[in-house]
């Protein structure tokens, strides 16, 4: 028996394919978006003025009912369609909580 058939034969046995998946989508915990001050709005908005492509940050956002977080690098800032491009994540501009 080659090596790769042998090792095949002890790989774990999933009876049930995308079980696993289900479960874990299950488990997450959905939450409600915030509402922001006016305060953090603006500050949120000098920070994007300031933002430029090619620059590394980390933004935290509003995605399908959790808070996410990203790093990276900004590929493009969309002013006019308000909208920040970090590596290959499109976030909208009301959707993010916060920019280091």
């Amino acid at each position: 028996m080659d090596q790769e058939n042998r090792a095949k034969q002890f790989m774990p046995f999933d009876a049930l394919k995308g079980f696993r998946d289900a479960l874990a989508a299950k488990e997450r915990v959905v939450v409600s978006k915030r509402d922001l001050s006016e305060e953090q709005r603006e500050e949120i908005g000098r920070k994007l003025l300031q933002i430029r492509p090619k620059d590394m940050i980390t933004a935290e956002y509003f995605h399908k009912g959790e808070y996410l977080r990203i790093t990276g690098m900004v590929l493009k800032v969309d002013i006019c369609g308000r909208l920040l491009k970090i590596v290959d994540t499109e976030i909208a501009f009301l959707d993010i909580v916060d920019i280091y």
